[in-house]
């Protein structure tokens, strides 16, 4: 099964790791069996194809679930309602869909939606936001493990656009598997701080694509 679903407030603030487990606790509530893996540390077979940054709200995320029983198109309307119901505020359900057993999700595009506090929109974020697009590499030094290894990335062939207007920064990003430019980049590119922003940070408009 596929969950595309939002979440808002302060569940923003869970790791990729505790949005699982919310899923897998509700799941449980609501007596709909995960099947789990083989082996001698079985997990149970729930993926988020596209992690969310914590802090980071999304307007449409995706969750794939195997389920013991097969389900069937006609029963995820009541799948939706039960599950719907074990969930916490801040997390809400948008479609359920059945798909096949070897379908895989790949993202390949993602918007990002930053409110600007008033006092921080002036003519340098714009002459900014206007360099770093016509630039044509943007290397930045990225950590890449626990122990604080750097490694030296070129973010640029990731960003496919950013608009601006008096409210609002929407940076559109590619996705492949080479990887994708990070939130907290973005906002050392831009110059920004979190206080510079005027609410949560929100992923939107995410591009998928299934083989």
């Amino acid at each position: 099964m596929v969950i595309r679903f939002r979440i808002r407030d302060s569940l923003r603030f869970l790791s990729h790791a505790e949005t699982l487990k919310v899923f897998q606790r509700a799941c449980a509530r609501a007596g709909i069996k995960i099947r789990y893996s083989q082996g001698f540390n079985p997990r149970p077979k729930l993926s988020l194809p596209l992690p969310r940054s914590v802090g980071v709200e999304s307007e449409d995320d995706l969750l794939c679930i195997k389920a013991e029983t097969s389900a069937q198109s006609a029963d995820m309307e009541r799948f939706k309602s039960r599950l719907s119901a074990r969930l916490p505020d801040g997390c809400e359900l948008l479609t359920v869909t059945v798909a096949g057993a070897k379908t895989s999700f790949q993202p390949c595009a993602a918007t990002y939606v930053f409110g600007m506090q008033p006092q921080c929109v002036d003519e340098r974020l714009r002459s900014r936001i206007k360099r770093l697009l016509g630039s044509q590499s943007l290397n930045i030094e990225r950590r890449i493990d626990a122990r604080g290894n750097i490694r030296n990335v070129d973010v640029r062939p990731f960003l496919k656009s950013i608009e601006f207007d008096d409210k609002i920064i929407v940076v559109e990003c590619k996705i492949s598997s080479a990887g994708s430019i990070r939130v907290e980049e973005i906002l050392r590119l831009l110059e920004l701080d979190v206080e510079h922003l005027a609410g949560p940070i929100r992923r939107t408009n995410v591009q998928w694509q299934s083989n």
